[in-house]
């Protein structure tokens, strides 16, 4: 067989193959008067068996050490080490989620890693369940984590995260999640979205939006269609009232 002949029998890549020779993992065959590689029935069991092996989590080091002919470790000791192993990992994703899940159920910057400013802002914000509100936190933090500046704008959402209206217009937006993208309620809630943010919000903003290459593109994925139209058309308007 060619190398690209027990490739596909074993279900490899010929490039995993060569990289098995390079590292000493899968001895090199006889080659043909052509140069060709003539892999044999023997080689194509090998290779199983060292795919069977990456599939279990093991290293190629710790391949090595099960195929060796002499001096090798029992394949029982590394299948043992590998669970030890991925304990280990679990334990580890364990602390980690319960730390998310205090900064989850703490108060607005009481743990989490915000300026004092949009701590101050998130703090005048009325508690809710609301998904979308939930989103908008998110992206003040990203805002927050982008560097310094954003106090005046902070300010300037102040009123507008404490008038319990703004609820009801998140819950209007929540309430589009399984609408289609020509939704009739849709003009009008982005109009009443534009309109509830302050001119001086719009003077805060620094010059040219700090909007990077992709990013509108990356926000809207993360909105149902019909509520994605929304936030594209406040967007919109949000730059051309910006420009005006």
């Amino acid at each position: 067989m060619r190398i690209g002949e027990i490739a596909a029998l074993v279900g490899v890549t010929t490039r995993a193959i060569r990289h098995y020779h390079h590292v000493g993992l899968l001895p090199e065959p006889e080659r043909r008067p052509n140069g060709y590689r003539a892999y044999s029935v023997r080689d194509a069991v090998l290779l199983a068996r060292v795919r069977r092996l990456t599939e279990l989590g093991l290293s190629l080091d710790e391949v090595c050490d099960v195929l060796a002919d002499d001096a090798g470790r029992e394949l029982a000791d590394v299948l043992e080490e590998l669970d030890a192993d991925l304990a280990r990992q679990e334990a580890e994703i364990g602390e980690r989620r319960r730390r998310l899940a205090a900064l989850l159920a703490a108060p607005p910057g009481e743990v989490e890693p915000l300026s004092p400013a949009l701590a101050a802002l998130l703090a005048k914000a009325p508690a809710t369940d609301s998904p979308a509100a939930a989103m908008d936190r998110e992206h003040l933090t990203l805002l927050d984590a982008s560097g310094p500046g954003g106090e005046e704008l902070y300010a300037a959402l102040g009123p507008l995260a404490a008038d319990p209206a703004v609820l009801a217009l998140y819950e209007r937006l929540d309430a589009l999640a399984d609408a289609p993208v020509d939704d009739p309620r849709i003009p009008a809630l982005a109009a009443e979205l534009v309109a509830a943010v302050p001119d001086e919000a719009f003077a805060a903003i620094p010059a040219g939006g700090a909007v990077v290459a992709g990013f509108k593109e990356a926000l809207l994925a993360e909105y149902a269609p019909a509520q994605a139209e929304v936030v594209r058309r406040v967007m919109e308007a949000f730059m051309e009232r910006g420009r005006g």
